[in-house]
């Protein structure tokens, strides 16, 4: 059996955490907008061909690369008579196998998750609060209007872009967001006590200490 090392879990977790957050905002502008470009580039072909058919063109355009390369790296070997061995070597010898550490820390951290999102959809959907109920309800309806607007690859295509930009704003312009946030909040909950005096059972129950 192997050993369960929870702290390398956690630093696993908290580099991959902060390789995120670098990517989405854009602390290396050459590394993000690789990433970016391509997931953009396949998001965009995925809404055009099949997924077969963009994994196939894919797979096909990385073989021809590296193929190519090969090629390339044994012509130029043996004109100038060196043996610098195999092109990829290193990545050949790249252990990219997965180990059970990592797999459980994976499987832990959807297990989690997903629990706390059951959690929040049951007591949205037997309205443990007639509020949030309310909300959810709302949201669900202004759903419906963006699925007859989009597809479901394009409201991808449309979050993919708004991960990559919004943050990147928000960190850029925070003081100015954050006041108009306030505004906006205040003015909500403004109306929310207003509805709530006239429509009492709305009010959120106060849990039992």
């Amino acid at each position: 059996a192997f050993g369960y090392d929870s702290n390398q879990d956690a630093e696993i977790s908290t580099t991959t955490d902060n390789a995120v957050k670098d990517l989405i905002y854009w602390r290396d502008v050459k590394k993000t907008g690789i990433v970016f470009g391509t997931m953009l580039l396949v998001l965009l072909a995925l809404a055009i061909f099949s997924f077969v058919s963009v994994v196939a063109y894919l797979s096909l355009a990385v073989l021809t690369v590296t193929f190519s390369f090969v090629v390339y790296k044994k012509i130029m070997g043996a004109v100038q008579k060196s043996n610098d061995g195999h092109p990829f070597k290193p990545f050949l010898d790249l252990d990219i196998t997965l180990s059970e550490e990592k797999l459980k820390s994976v499987i832990q951290t959807v297990l989690k998750n997903t629990n706390v999102a059951l959690k929040e959809v049951r007591r949205l959907f037997l309205v443990e609060d007639t509020v949030d109920s309310i909300k959810f309800g709302l949201l669900l309806w202004v759903l419906t209007y963006v699925g007859s607007w989009f597809n479901g690859i394009t409201i991808i295509i449309i979050d993919l872009v708004l991960l990559f930009t919004v943050p990147k704003i928000y960190e850029t312009y925070q003081v100015q967001i954050d006041r108009n946030i306030e505004v906006a909040k205040s003015q909500i909950n403004k109306v929310l006590e207003i509805v709530q005096s006239k429509l009492p059972f709305l009010k959120k129950k106060e849990k039992a200490q």
